[in-house]
């Protein structure tokens, strides 16, 4: 309550956060807005029984079962993100510019994700407008409105791409995340509505299970997204003409969930582009291309299939983006520059390893933990045989994750303006 008095008597915080909500706001209005020449009806029914695209739907906030101008999410920006992520693993020049050249290198960086997002943005459009119109859901429609389309598909995300980066800039939350956030809490007023169109009393035992189940994966997300490791920093006796600095224990901590919820964004929409990428081989006239298309189809329309798929590909991006964001290397120079050592290991190399050693061995629980939260609808629904009663553990993830992340930012720019408010 008090962080909330201090934040509606400053007037530059309480700013920031009407300028977010207002943002966020008009993501949501233009959420509303169909692209025309399109059969909104037929295109819901879909994203309902279609595992992959309701992920997607997930993901633009409902934008794409509206078909609207924000159909395609922050989708191909996350797309354009993880590729430049990957390309600093591989390309020198560009891992020197996000690392080592300070804001203007990461300013040029972001540039380069930008530019990229382009023409993902446009061959996504392609590829879903390809995919529905193969699967009958989009009739026929005229070039110059395919062209419409995809212009407009691709200006929607471009512009939800911008959003994001002025919410960022405000420095009280990922405007990414916040937007993905945003989507999701939309659809909760929907998600009630049918609970009690659906509500049966002689259900009431099953209902307060299943809201067992939610309380209990909320209070492990909130845990494992908390949790960390300490470990010991000690730093060295330092003296200045007569003056003498005892030694001063820290602690360098480690997350257990280092990455976040960033491994299950990049899972999914990697996880999108098989099926599109099938569906689109199935246009063609050769014959091999088109079993190789339908097998594809065939083994992702397998739910124990799809489910290993995406919980190995959420495992992979915990640990490359978690190399990306913890260098061991460069961690250990930090504290050697600074006269500091972890108790027991030499500093320099030995550091750099042992902290590389504590890293793996932490980040397992954490990429277990992300993979059975992204695959929990399919154990739900395994167990229960009841699809309606599952559990969006992606979703929850994220909204929770978000909350945490924001809390903390406002509370740092609090800290800055008034150590003593909160």
């Amino acid at each position: 309550m008090k962080r909330w008095l201090y934040i509606a008597k400053t007037p530059e915080l309480r700013n920031k956060l009407l300028l977010v909500l207002g943002l966020l706001i008009i993501y949501r209005l233009i959420a509303s807005v169909p692209i025309p020449a399109i059969d909104v009806d037929r295109i819901k029914e879909f994203a309902s029984s279609n595992q992959i695209f309701g992920l997607l739907d997930i993901f633009s906030g409902g934008g794409f079962s509206n078909f609207s101008l924000v159909a395609l999410g922050v989708g191909p920006y996350i797309t354009a993100s993880i590729i430049m992520q990957l390309f600093t693993m591989v390309v020198p020049s560009l891992n020197s510019l996000y690392k080592e050249e300070g804001e203007q290198g990461r300013q040029i960086f972001n540039q380069y994700t930008r530019m990229l997002t382009v023409p993902l943005a446009i061959v996504q459009g392609m590829s879903t407008l390809t995919l529905l119109r193969s699967a009958g859901v989009v009739q026929e429609i005229t070039s110059l409105q395919v062209i419409t389309v995809i212009a407009l598909l691709t200006a929607g995300t471009m512009g939800l791409m911008w959003l994001g980066e002025i919410i960022t800039n405000q420095k009280v939350g990922n405007g990414i995340s916040l937007i993905i956030f945003a989507g999701i809490i939309a659809s909760l007023p929907t998600t009630i509505n049918q609970f009690r169109l659906n509500f049966n009393r002689a259900d009431v035992p099953t209902y307060l299970i299943y809201l067992a189940i939610i309380i209990a994966v909320i209070y492990a997300i909130i845990i494992i997204t908390e949790g960390q490791r300490n470990i010991p920093i000690s730093y060295s006796k330092k003296s200045r003409g007569a003056l003498v600095n005892s030694q001063v224990d820290t602690y360098l901590p480690m997350k257990v969930n280092q990455a976040g919820v960033m491994p299950i964004i990049f899972a999914v929409s990697l996880v999108l582009f098989p099926q599109v990428i099938a569906n689109l081989l199935l246009q063609t006239n050769i014959d091999w291309v088109v079993n190789i298309a339908t097998n594809i189809n065939t083994f992702l329309a397998n739910q124990v299939a799809y489910a290993s798929i995406y919980f190995v590909l959420v495992l992979i991006f915990t640990y490359v983006y978690t190399t990306i964001v913890f260098e061991p290397k460069a961690v250990a120079e930090n504290l050697q520059k600074q006269g500091g050592f972890v108790t027991g290991i030499r500093p320099g190399e030995k550091t750099a390893q042992y902290l590389q050693y504590v890293s793996n061995r932490i980040i397992i629980f954490g990429a277990i933990f992300l993979g059975l939260i992204a695959v929990l609808p399919f154990i739900m629904t395994g167990f229960t045989g009841n699809q309606s009663l599952t559990i969006g553990g992606t979703s929850m993830l994220i909204v929770v994750s978000v909350i945490l992340e924001t809390m903390k930012q406002i509370d740092s720019q609090i800290i800055i303006r008034d150590y003593d408010s909160l």
